[in-house]
């Protein structure tokens, strides 16, 4: 169950950079947005915390934010447009590496 609570913390860590990008405009402070990005730090948090109670504390953290640094990254590619180059590819792959490696470690 700690692995899911982890993933579940994770995916919740791709929503508040959304959140924030959609949040802030130049046509002014969207609230919602704000909003949603703030009950994704809360409960990603909360998420990491249950995990942690079975999966040591530095694996679940890189574990955490691998899982939000690629997902987010994704997003920013897919939705906003973001560069999607050989290297910023190649580098989250092994982002990705490293996750899968302490999952087994």
């Amino acid at each position: 169950m700690a692995w899911l609570y982890l993933v579940l913390a994770g995916f919740l860590e791709i929503g508040w950079p959304i959140g924030l990008k959609l949040g802030w405009t130049e046509e002014g402070i969207r609230v919602l947005w704000l909003a949603f990005a703030i009950a994704c730090i809360l409960f990603s948090g909360l998420f990491l915390l249950m995990a942690q109670k079975e999966i040591p504390m530095g694996t679940a953290y890189a574990v955490w934010t691998g899982i939000g640094a690629v997902g987010t990254f994704v997003v920013g590619i897919v939705a906003f447009g973001d560069a999607a180059s050989i290297m910023r590819i190649a580098s989250a792959g092994l982002i990705i590496a490293g996750v899968i490696g302490l999952k087994f470690a």
